[in-house]
Parts: structure tokens; sequence; C-alpha cells
């Protein structure tokens, strides 16, 4: 037990929360852009002025005291009043929003995210942003533990009743085989099931939901390799080592590989996502619509027309929502 003094801040509340959510010190500054010493004086101060240890040291991960259980209880609560009294603050004004938290899943990393930031960093002269890019099931767990405030991410199933949703784009699964090895005038399956599949990991969402499709359409195709990267994959669709199942997005994600390989429509039962925006219902009132309204003219800008340039025929299968 230590000696209670100081005060009791909000930052040193969300660095607690972030803390005992990601299990270490280290990996608690990097979501936060804190130093490691930053978290460690915070937590300590926060140990300090509650009296009490928060936090047994010993365990790897960290892992919380009674007292520090207790204690997240309460903090989650204060986290919650605050993003709504900010939320309240900024209502009808949303020049007066001092903060703003965005999960984005890695597909929108190099050109919808950016310009989506600069826009609204030129409307909110006072907030400061932060970005956090993974996987969609990484996001919407982050926006349940409300460390962050809007999600933009892949359906992942039945809507939560304490979530709002905006829809922004539809997008098909689509085969990438290496560049002049498949004729699309044959039989196109026959071929592909002559290559190795690389598949998506299906630690991920989006590999799950691809292999539960094959399943269900009885196809039993061979792979050797399963990863979680679009560059990696698509670097070695564009060696000839085989072929992959991915969407739009990804495809045009990984930029560098995409003239040495064909997209193709998938040779057997169609398969789809969508890319939905969430955010706390009611939380920050107007905003999440009015971002996603901006995101909508990114998206069609930015991924939709270029993408049916190059492949006109995902015409009316790859449309902004």
């Amino acid at each position: 037990m230590v000696e209670a003094q100081g005060r009791l801040t909000l930052w040193a509340i969300e660095v607690f929360l972030v803390t005992a959510e990601e299990g270490t010190v280290s990996a608690a500054a990097r979501r936060l852009g804190a130093s490691v010493s930053g978290v460690s004086q915070q937590l300590s101060a926060l140990e300090s002025a509650l009296g009490a240890d928060l936090f047994d040291r010993s365990a790897r991960p960290l892992r919380l005291t009674p007292a520090g259980e207790l204690f997240r209880r309460r903090a989650r609560t204060i986290a919650i009043e605050v993003a709504e009294a900010r939320a309240e603050l900024a209502s009808g004004d949303l020049a007066g929003l001092t903060r703003f938290r965005l999960g984005m899943i890695e597909d929108f990393d190099a050109d919808v995210t950016p310009r989506l930031l600069a826009a609204m960093a030129e409307q909110l002269k006072g907030c400061q942003f932060l970005l956090e890019t993974g996987p969609s099931h990484r996001l919407l767990d982050q926006l349940d533990s409300r460390a962050l405030d809007v999600v933009v991410a892949a359906e992942m199933g039945p809507v939560a009743d304490w979530m709002e949703v905006h829809p922004l784009l539809q997008e098909p699964f689509v085969a990438a085989v290496p560049q002049g090895v498949v004729d699309p005038g044959g039989d196109v399956l026959a071929q592909l099931e002559a290559l190795p599949l690389i598949v998506y990991s299906s630690r991920h969402a989006m590999g799950r939901q691809i292999a539960a499709h094959l399943m269900r359409e009885e196809i039993r195709l061979d792979h050797r390799f399963e990863m979680d990267s679009y560059h990696a994959i698509m670097a070695m669709v564009s060696e000839g080592l085989g072929w992959t199942i991915l969407t739009p997005l990804g495809y045009l994600h990984a930029a560098r590989f995409r003239d040495r390989a064909d997209v193709l429509p998938l040779p057997f039962a169609p398969l789809s996502r969508r890319i939905l925006l969430s955010a706390r219902k009611g939380v920050l009132k107007s905003m999440p619509g009015e971002v996603a309204d901006r995101l909508r003219g990114l998206l069609q800008e930015l991924i939709v027309t270029p993408a049916l340039g190059r492949l006109p025929w995902l015409e009316g299968e790859l449309r902004v929502l």
C-alpha cells in the first residue's frame, strides 16, 4: 500500500484503462502515443492518489489487483461520462470537439484515411486526432471497450444494441491469379485447382469468411501458404507461386504488385462483404453520420471510380452504399 497523495487526472485514468487492456506498459505507450516512462509515471501517480496498488507488476502480462479491478469499473464509468460530456459540448458545433479517436481498417491507410483526417483537421482546429489501424475484429473490440470513438471496419455480424452503424461500401470477393496463367474463357475453376491457393489468415474475420464460403460450396483447395498481409499475398501471386481470394480493396492496396496479376470473378457462388462506420449510439450526436457522408465521397473518388476503370466488370458489385 502506498501513501495517498496528489490528484486524479483524466489522463491518468485513460492511461490506466489502456494499460489494463493492453497488459504491458510498452504496448499502452504505443497505443497512446506516449513514452514508456510517461505511462509509468501516470500509473504511479494514480496509485499514489488512490492509496492502492492497481497492478500486480510481478505478473506478465500485467494483472490487475482486486483494487485495480474495482477501480476499472469506476474508471470506465468516468470515461463514458467524459466522452458524453465532450459530445454534448460539441453538439451542434463540431469545432468544439477536442479529441477524436478513429479506428480504420488497413485497406484505407494509404489514400482514404489521410484525406479524411486532413479534411477533419481543417474543420476541427482545436481537435487532437488518434488513429488506430488494424483488423476489423480488433477495432470493434476497442470500440466496445470505449478505447475508440468511431470505427470503419468490415461487417462482423449482428449489430449490438449500443451501436449505430452507417453503411459505406459493398465489395465482392475476387480471384487474383498470376498474369496470363488462367484463360478466362476456359474452365476457370479447373485451372485454379491446378494451382496452390494462398489464403488470407484464418486468424482474421476475412480469412474465416472465405474459408466458410468454400466449405458451403463444398470446394476443397490445397493451400501451402497462409498470410495476413495483402502485400505479401500479392507478391507471391505476382511471382507465380499461386492464386488467392481477396477483395478489390485488397488488390488495390497492394499497388506495387497489381500490374503483375489478373483479377477474375470467383468461378463459383459469389461472396461479398460490407464496410461500415460504427460508433456508440448517441455519444457523438450527428458526427458519425457526418464522417460517413464525407467518407462516401472519398470512397467513390479514391476507390470505386479507379477500380471500375481497371476492372469494369465490377460495375454494380463494387459500390458506395
